[in-house]
């Protein structure tokens, strides 16, 4: 039988799929970590054309679409030029604005709006540190509490900064961490003394504006503006295992986190850092999953104009639908974001209907076998070399911070090791070159919980060291400890 174009470009091909349809089934959801709020499994992106607008594209309408559709999950960011603002006028049109006549309190309470700030100190006016980056869009001095009112007023509000009393963020994410010293920042004031005429991280105030206390001396309002706080990263998996790991005040309740086909190639995602969120119940949010449209013909860097935006279904070379359902069968992850170039009314040719489609799938609907399989379509395009946001693969590392005490044992504790592109399944203990111990791997959720073991007396003296063991066999093993 000869396949349509369509069906080769893997376009969804359903009953009752035609043009001008505006009856779409129920969402498949899945539960957002400890949030306990269901998430349509795809979520509408903040950036293509919500962003850059390119002739002839009216941004609200694709919002107004994904409600027509039911998806439940938005994403948008203090950093995305005029899409918070675009969101606050599909937003009027829904009747989502407290305090107008209509409010629809029941649609508001429906869905989850997550907006993000890429400012880590929680006020500006202060210098902060060296390769620490701000936002880059809006005004640095009002820090990070500038930029959740920023978002309220651009949502919900006048657009100059008022916003109305009842509006609020289902979500604030700590956006693109990159760096340890990053992560140093965000922390100052928690794990610290808080001096509220000094300046500290974002994470102490956003929990004032979640809780509405004002412990930080930022909200004497009591205002609760926000309900979860969580954080992004798209480069480096250390730097999100350790923004989790640190988190000993319950305060991160989802993360944004890249997640594609080529994922494995680099220092990845899925066997690093989302194992670890899902050990902390963290609701897990994909995306890249067209590598920012460097899957389709973009150049590898960030979008930044509307000749950037991508407006085609997949190629026939590479199916965009098989892309999606790997995201979104990779453990953990419960929804995936998906900026929308093009809408059309034949759903054949609508980027958000077939990304819609494309994303009615449980998460184990794939074997590993046939996750695999997919995964050799990214190789299609530049070798499967696309990631250019993602940290270059290392291979896998052995354990860190070795720690070796002696007392009426041999007690042995250290941090976990980093996986290259396949999982880690154990460490094995080596005293003299022999293997005396093997302790499984489970995700590290804590810094103040490192991996431990306890040797008997006998092992007293010689040499130690401890190697990572990944699903494959290979091993990465630690410099050796004298006893």
């Amino acid at each position: 039988m000869k396949l349509s174009a369509a069906a080769v470009a893997g376009v969804a091909i359903l009953p009752g799929l035609a043009a001008g349809s505006t009856s779409f089934p129920e969402p498949m959801k899945r539960r957002f970590g400890k949030t306990g709020f269901n998430v349509s499994t795809l979520g509408l992106g903040g950036q293509s054309s919500i962003q850059w607008t390119p002739e002839g594209m009216d941004p609200v309408a694709i919002i107004l679409k994904a409600f027509d559709l039911k998806v439940n999950y938005f994403d948008t960011s203090n950093v995305y030029g005029s899409s918070q603002t675009n969101f606050g006028k599909a937003f009027d049109k829904l009747n989502l604005i407290p305090g107008r006549a209509g409010y629809d309190e029941n649609l508001r309470t429906s869905i989850f709006l997550t907006t993000k700030t890429m400012i880590r100190w929680a006020k500006g006016g202060f210098p902060r540190l060296e390769n620490v980056r701000a936002s880059t869009n809006g005004d640095l001095s009002e820090g990070a509490v500038g930029d959740v009112k920023r978002s309220l007023s651009q949502m919900f509000g006048d657009g100059k900064g008022n916003y109305p009393k009842g509006a609020y963020l289902d979500m604030v994410m700590i956006h693109n961490l990159v760096s340890f010293e990053e992560v140093d920042v965000v922390y100052k004031g928690l794990e610290d003394d808080l001096d509220p005429d000094g300046n500290f991280g974002a994470l102490v105030a956003l929990r004032d504006f979640r809780d509405g206390t004002n412990i930080t001396g930022l909200n004497p309002g009591h205002e609760k503006l926000i309900r979860h706080i969580g954080f992004s990263g798209h480069l480096s998996a250390p730097a999100m295992m350790e923004m989790i790991q640190r988190d000993k005040y319950d305060l991160l309740e989802g993360m944004l986190v890249s997640i594609n086909v080529n994922d494995r190639r680099y220092l990845n995602m899925q066997h690093n850092v989302i194992p670890v969120a899902k050990a902390k119940d963290i609701g897990v949010v994909g995306m890249k999953v067209f590598a920012d449209g460097v899957m389709y013909g973009k150049e590898p860097r960030w979008s930044r104009a509307p000749e950037d935006v991508v407006r085609s279904v997949g190629v026939d070379a590479l199916p965009s639908k098989p892309l999606i359902e790997h995201a979104l069968t990779t453990p953990g992850v419960d929804t995936l974001i998906v900026g929308i170039g093009h809408i059309d009314e034949n759903p054949l040719k609508c980027q958000l209907v077939q990304n819609f489609y494309a994303a009615q799938i449980s998460p184990d609907a794939l074997t590993e076998e046939q996750r695999r399989k997919i995964e050799k379509l990214g190789l299609r395009v530049r070798d499967g070399e696309t990631n250019y946001f993602q940290m270059a693969d290392k291979g896998l590392t052995a354990p860190r911070n070795v720690k070796v005490v002696k007392d009426d044992q041999i007690r042995l504790s250290w941090d976990s090791a980093y996986a290259g592109n396949e999982p880690i399944v154990k460490y094995e203990v080596m005293h003299d070159g022999k293997l005396v111990k093997t302790i499984p791997h489970l995700p590290q959720v804590s810094l103040e919980d490192p991996f431990r073991c306890a040797l008997d007396t006998d092992a007293a003296g010689g040499l130690i060291s401890i190697a990572a063991v990944d699903a494959i066999g290979r091993k990465a093993e630690s410099e050796t400890l004298k006893v």
